[in-house]
């Protein structure tokens, strides 16, 4: 398989390469399944050959007392696109749909109480779940075995897909970050392997293979709900059926933890509609508005049209060569950076904050390096918010540019001919989302290159630190010529 092609340059430069796991947070906010352009995908049905059995489901809810047949106004169903919420009659926007209390949660609290929560209790919290998970669906008389059955085997998610697959992303920061996070998940399973499961064997007696554990893992980065008051980690069996919907702008108010009732300790999980449904349609809610279609890949298998889903991840970094490696990290961290510093670029939008003044930064150097003194530490960002020199001004716009086309080289199509794929009737959903991710990739590069070049063409008209330097002091004329005194 081909290797990816990260944004970067020779080692002297300072963009280097993006970590393919920087800060992952593999827990987002989240209900199941994603859609694909616009259209609604279940989670549920992907690599299944039948639909679940979803209304053996529905009983065990309602003999659980979960759930009431007759008064719930959504139920599990087979939608066209999987498995879906459907209103059972008119819902009212903000009106509550569902409540799942808290004894039917699966979450880190469930775990510690089972029977594996005494070798469970040292690892990632992700971990002991994903191991209880696997257990449980190994029992064929476990009590959870009505809502393992409806969870799917596997997803679109890039973590399940072949070699072959895998190659469409040639070029792309979502392969890097595929390929990072399936080495993590290897070590992870060799790991808990080795110091848990292999010398329980009591409480493990079936082998857990790798498969196994991707396997759960997909289960928790698509379905698992995050940011509920106590919980980081929490899956809620049939809250979890909920589709996405691109078309819902708000995540506000879609789900909380709330008691019981006025003297209650007991939790609930409540779920809203955040907009009205009528009777027979699919009850939906928006996942998460600020991930990039490479996160929606990941963790769900889809991507969407919006353009803001387009971001490229630019990494720069203060290189410890640097002779002004010390005075440089420490006004980089005074003004709330590092010696590295990643920069989401959105398809459509300007520079990120900060994104310029950083470059200027790193790439201070020869008559500009007086700058980094003593004298300017509390004033030097300020500065560098507006162009310091030609020269530094012209280095950062060819390091950029450069770093640009380095990357567009890595990619084995070009953006026309991903446009007349899009148009392919006989393509796959995991060939569509590719083409999705690195066309948009492409465009965003093209964009940045864009921005730059048109800022080398007004290097000659910018104004430099000396010039409003000197026009402080009153020595230097509106055309910028140097003002003398006579005397």
């Amino acid at each position: 398989m081909a290797t990816p092609s990260t944004l970067s340059l020779p080692p002297s430069s300072f963009i280097i390469p993006r970590k393919a796991l920087r800060n992952i947070n593999f827990f987002p906010i989240i209900a199941s399944k994603p859609s694909f352009l616009l259209k609604t995908r279940s989670l549920s049905t992907t690599c299944l050959h039948s639909p679940p059995p979803v209304q053996t489901f529905w009983r065990w809810l309602c003999e659980q007392g979960v759930v009431s047949d007759a008064k719930s106004p959504l139920r599990p169903g087979v939608v066209p696109e999987g498995l879906g919420l459907i209103a059972q009659r008119d819902i009212a926007r903000n009106e509550v749909v569902l409540e799942v209390p808290k004894k039917f949660w699966i979450n880190p609290d469930m775990v510690s109480e089972s029977e594996i929560g005494s070798v469970c209790s040292g690892l990632k919290p992700w971990v002991s779940v994903a191991l209880f998970l696997i257990r449980e669906k190994m029992k064929e008389d476990s009590p959870w075995r009505p809502y393992l059955d409806v969870l799917p085997e596997c997803t679109d998610s890039t973590i399940f897909w072949s070699e072959e697959e895998l190659s469409e992303l040639q070029g792309t920061q979502l392969l890097s970050t595929t390929l990072g996070v399936k080495e993590y998940l290897q070590g992870e399973f060799l790991k808990v392997e080795e110091e848990i499961i292999l010398p329980h064997k009591q409480l493990f007696p079936s082998p857990i293979t790798l498969g196994d554990f991707y396997w759960a893992f997909a289960i928790l980065r698509s379905r698992a709900f995050s940011r509920l008051r106590g919980q980081n980690l929490v899956l809620i069996p049939l809250a979890d059926l909920i589709n996405h919907s691109p078309t819902i702008t708000t995540e506000d108010y879609a789900w909380e933890i709330k008691g019981a009732g006025l003297f209650s300790r007991e939790l609930l999980f409540s779920l809203r509609s955040p907009v009205s449904v009528k009777a027979g349609e699919q009850v939906l809610i928006q996942y998460d508005l600020n991930k990039s279609n490479a996160e929606l890949a990941l963790d769900y298998g889809f991507v969407e049209m919006t353009p803001n889903r387009n971001v490229f991840t630019l990494t720069l970094g203060i290189p410890e060569s640097d002779p002004f490696f010390g005075d440089k990290l420490d006004i980089a961290e005074s003004n709330g950076f590092g010696e590295t510093v990643s920069f989401d670029i959105v398809l459509g939008s300007s520079l990120p904050p900060g994104m310029l003044p950083y470059l200027r930064l790193v790439a201070l150097g020869g008559t500009d390096a007086f700058l980094l003194e003593a004298l300017f530490r509390n004033s030097v960002w300020g500065h560098l918010e507006l162009p310091v020199s030609r020269d530094n001004e012209e280095l950062i716009c060819q390091v950029v540019r450069d770093a640009c086309k380095s990357a567009l080289s890595g990619y084995q199509t070009t953006i026309d001919e991903d446009e007349k794929l899009k148009g392919c009737a006989d393509l796959n959903s995991r060939v569509r989302i590719a083409i999705e991710i690195r066309a948009g990739e492409k465009k965003l590069l093209l964009q940045v290159d864009e921005i730059f070049e048109k800022r080398e063409s007004e290097l000659d008209g910018l104004e430099y630190y000396q010039e409003r330097r000197l026009q402080d002091l009153g020595l230097c004329g509106d055309e910028g010529e140097i003002i003398f005194w006579e005397k």
